[in-house]
């Protein structure tokens, strides 16, 4: 006699049982869909690391929020490519900076869509680095107070703007706070702070910064992002940031670190997102189109694995395709 176990099993796999006693669901609510808008009147244009998506420009963008929207995906990400870089990143807080107008233009066009706001300097700066360059005794690094002032900054503007959620990704200490402070200041009190908490320097972030052309002309995001091997420190960094005042946390890159967006969630029983990134999409794009894997099966699986992890939010570039397979 079959143990009851491997009934429910087989009543899964035909589809009878699935809905009623599967322990981890997966839907196009739980996703966000990262964009990349840049300046142009008229711009679509492919990113060669990352099929299937485009730099867009801000009409395409309202476009593509609304087909998001229309598949069931509650939010997108905006990232923006500015028409011009300095070596403080002021198109960050520019109240006519590209993620300023395509978040106007996204919600005047879509306003029950969530419009989530990358803020960190790194698209902005003519050095790629995530805040403003000082030369000290270990030579060049990045000043974290001085950067913090701009981080507020460009909060503030960003929520002007219409933006429903502000995500500083920067990593500089004291960043959610001082960011907290800027828009309780401006008189945004109910603007939510979705904080890159647990992002570590990794290998797989390539393809974004070609796709934001965000690479740091020197050196690299050590100093201030993560090392892979902590895993105590990112609880402690995910704390410190709820402590400042962070609304929901998010590790980042996921599937590496599936352990720490479980143990995370265990912990501070926070609203938690996962940051499915540029790296692991372009692995399994890559391998799909190679025959190696089935795109449909692979992606649903890595999703919901990710879900099952205990993210509360997935971010990735798969969400429309996955939204369409899971209709």
């Amino acid at each position: 006699m079959p143990f009851p176990q491997t009934r429910l099993r087989r009543l899964r796999a035909t589809g009878a049982l699935r809905g009623l006693v599967r322990e981890t669901t997966l839907s196009p609510s739980d996703f966000v869909y990262p964009m990349f808008v840049a300046h142009g009147l008229d711009r679509r244009e492919p990113i060669d690391a990352m099929p299937g998506v485009d730099r867009l420009s801000i009409a395409h963008a309202v476009t593509e929020a609304g087909e998001a929207q229309a598949l069931g995906i509650p939010a997108v990400l905006l990232f923006g490519l500015p028409a011009a870089k300095d070596e403080e990143g002021s198109g960050a807080w520019d109240d006519e900076g590209i993620v300023q107008l395509a978040t106007r233009a996204i919600k005047d066009a879509h306003p029950d869509l969530i419009v989530i706001t990358d803020l960190c300097l790194c698209e902005y700066t003519s050095h790629g680095h995530c805040g403003v360059i000082r030369e000290g005794g270990a030579g060049l690094g990045v000043d974290n107070d001085a950067t913090l002032e701009l981080l507020a900054r460009t909060a503030s503007s960003q929520a002007r703007a219409g933006a429903d959620i502000v995500a500083p990704s920067d990593m500089m200490d004291g960043r959610v706070g001082a960011v907290r402070q800027a828009l309780d200041d401006d008189g945004h009190t109910d603007t939510p702070i979705l904080a890159y908490s647990a992002k570590f320097a990794s290998a797989f972030y390539g393809p974004f910064r070609e796709a934001a052309d965000s690479a740091p002309a020197f050196g690299d995001r050590r100093g201030y992002q993560m090392d892979p091997g902590n895993g105590d420190e990112a609880v402690r960094e995910t704390r410190l940031d709820i402590d400042e005042g962070a609304d929901i946390v998010m590790v980042k890159p996921a599937l590496p670190y599936l352990d720490l967006i479980h143990r995370i969630k265990t912990e501070t029983r926070m609203p938690l997102a996962a940051y499915n990134v540029s790296g692991e999409y372009a692995m399994v794009k890559a391998a799909a189109a190679a025959g190696y894997l089935d795109e449909r099966a692979t992606v649903l699986e890595t999703l919901t694995c990710i879900r099952r992890a205990g993210a509360d939010i997935v971010i990735t570039y798969h969400a429309k395709e996955a939204a369409r397979w899971l209709q």
